[in-house]
């Protein structure tokens, strides 16, 4: 979001301490565990049943376990409809969309921002 008064530039992040912003994007990296053979679910499960008193952390972890949960049900989808060739194309666009948006979630945490996945699915409210 711009104004005028920022001359094009978006609107200040808001305050938010430091410690906070980094568990923040701490659980929106945490999905990479996946590369190591964790499920992308488990970072974001654990820091919200461990940080449910912050609201702030609460809400990055719930954010980050539900698009994690809709990405896998869409990987699954995806790897499934192999079999009618559509996943040749599907999977790769899953993956890829997936790693894009974990970081961009990532970067937008460490500035400060509430970052909304797009394409997410609201298992956990």
């Amino acid at each position: 979001m711009t104004t005028e008064a920022n001359n094009g530039y978006a609107d200040p992040a808001p305050q938010v301490p430091s410690d906070q912003r980094n568990w923040a994007t701490l659980t929106h990296l945490s999905a990479f565990s996946t590369f190591l053979g964790v499920p992308p679910v488990v970072g974001p499960l654990v820091m919200w049943l461990l940080r449910r008193d912050d609201p702030y952390l609460e809400y990055h972890a719930k954010e980050a376990l539900n698009f994690n949960i809709s990405f896998m049900i869409y990987g699954v989808i995806a790897a499934i409809s192999i079999i009618a060739l559509v996943g040749i194309l599907a999977l790769p666009a899953v993956l890829i969309a997936w790693f894009v948006l974990v970081i961009k979630a990532a970067i937008e945490t460490s500035n400060g921002y509430d970052y909304e996945y797009p394409f997410t699915m609201r298992f956990v409210k």
